[in-house]
């Protein structure tokens, strides 16, 4: 890390020629990926990634570099590169740095990195040997990952605060690839913790429990009719279902969008009715050991619990520093950034619709035909309008209020502010599911979320002609 003397240095060189505000990120960090393909070791492999970025505002201008030289003299080459796009006289000066405090609610207990090699590899093939006992012919390929994450960033900035903090994730994948001769279906399991790899042996994170039910999915595919299309209630699963809140209204309350006026929510909305009155929804940081969570954010803010939506009712954004300028708001602990090369920007944490007060029997009960969408693939949104479509990766019919034969090929089109108001029923089984979210800061660390919920009309798009 950068001593206090050389950040205090480097912040002066970069404010000298007019900025407002100038801040240093570094990072040390570090990965480990396993893989085994067909119950073989296929990819074992560390990474190290070690540098700085500075960025440079004034008023809504923002400029940003970054190195890996972090020699004195490598560090301010850098400032003097970023501050020629500056012309006018030092305004801000930083003759000290007071350390921020935080919570440490991802306190490391056990580190990934002093687990062997091979324990972790054991893992893996615990799940793969789970796979093996569906004993089928029809499954043509096993693929089981495992990614483990360390990661120690500071940050300096010309607010005279400097702050450091020290976390790790693990996640596993596994995908089970199945064939009839005709087509090919594939079962997937993902989840992570931001804690360590013991968290992957009980509980709803259970790699071997999770690697039966990719293997059940993948092979009942393969016997799946095709999605009937139409309009039609449509039940979303709770955890993952989370998705498509996360892509379809998440990121249209992103400052980002908001603030350059590419969101279809505006500021003068807060305080009116943007969703059912059922619908809470929430971005929480500050979630224990949360997949999102953050102590503190990359401009040095707390992380904070956002009320996005209460009651129907649109509350508030997630808001970083640059963006709150546009917006004249201060940022609320959002900004985050995959990596040193990456310029911060108002990310998701933890985002999910809150529970409501159904069970999910009564909501498939209450469902006389319709589609349960319990799992999502690939999908595509746009922010400005809230339009998306979204493919089903498992989805069933219901029928007279039973859950009846699984269909394949199914998606969910429509715009996100319309699903919102249309949520009829939301159920008390929230959970939360672990992924990662790519945009302009990169690719970052991401809980979606919800408990069962029913949009009353949705349309769906399926090659299996009308719903009967």
């Amino acid at each position: 890390m950068i001593s206090k003397k050389l950040a205090i240095e480097v912040l002066n060189v970069s404010l000298s020629t007019g900025a407002d505000y100038a801040e240093i990120f570094y990072e040390d960090s570090h990965t480990q990926n396993v893989s085994l393909e067909n119950g073989k070791v296929e990819t074992s492999a560390s990474n190290s990634l070690n540098g700085v970025g500075l960025r440079l505002l004034k008023e809504n201008q923002c400029i940003y570099g970054y190195t890996n030289d972090l020699t004195r003299k490598g560090l301010l080459a850098l400032a003097n590169s970023l501050n020629k796009s500056f012309n006018g006289k030092q305004t801000v000066f930083v003759d000290h740095l007071d350390k921020v405090k935080a919570k440490e609610r991802s306190k490391i207990v056990v580190d990934n990195d002093t687990i062997a090699l091979e324990e972790k590899i054991a893992l893996l093939k615990s799940a793969d040997a789970e796979i093996l006992k569906a004993n089928d012919p029809r499954i043509v390929r096993r693929i089981c990952s495992l990614n483990c994450w360390h990661r120690g960033v500071a940050v300096f900035n010309s607010k005279s605060k400097w702050f450091k903090r020290d976390n790790q994730w693990a996640t596993y994948g596994i995908a089970v690839i199945v064939t009839d001769g005709k087509s090919f279906e594939q079962g997937f399991a993902r989840r992570g913790c931001q804690s360590d790899i013991n968290q992957f042996k009980g509980g709803d994170k259970d790699i071997v429990k999770n690697a039966a039910k990719a293997t059940k999915t993948a092979l009942a595919m393969l016997d799946a009719p095709e999605c009937p299309a139409g309009k039609m209630p449509v039940v979303i699963g709770n955890g993952w279902g989370g998705v498509l809140f996360h892509e379809s209204c998440g990121h249209p309350l992103e400052a980002s969008a908001v603030a350059k006026g590419l969101s279809f929510y505006k500021p003068e909305q807060i305080g009116t009715q943007v969703a059912s009155k059922i619908v809470s929804a929430v971005d929480d940081s500050t979630i224990p050991n949360g997949w999102g969570s953050i102590d503190i954010d990359d401009e040095g803010n707390p992380g904070e619990k956002r009320v996005l939506i209460k009651n129907g009712i649109l509350k508030e954004f997630m808001i970083d520093d640059f963006n709150g300028r546009r917006m004249n708001r201060q940022g609320n602990g959002a900004c985050r950034r995959q990596n040193y090369r990456y310029i911060p920007t108002s990310r998701m944490s933890n985002t999910f619709i809150c529970p409501g007060k159904s069970t999910p029997e009564e909501i498939i009960k209450a469902t006389k035909l319709g589609l349960y969408a319990v799992a999502f693939g690939g999908g595509q949104v746009d922010p400005s309008t809230g339009e998306f479509n979204f493919g089903c990766s498992e989805a069933y019919i219901i029928r007279d209020g039973k859950v009846c034969e699984m269909v394949k090929g199914a998606t969910l089109i429509g715009k996100g502010f319309e699903i919102l108001k249309n949520i009829d029923m939301v159920a008390n089984d929230l959970d939360l599911a672990e992924g990662f979210c790519g945009a302009a800061s990169g690719r970052v660390y991401t809980s979606v979320g919800q408990p069962t919920i029913r949009v009353s009309e949705c349309t769906v798009g399926g090659r299996g002609g009308e719903l009967k």
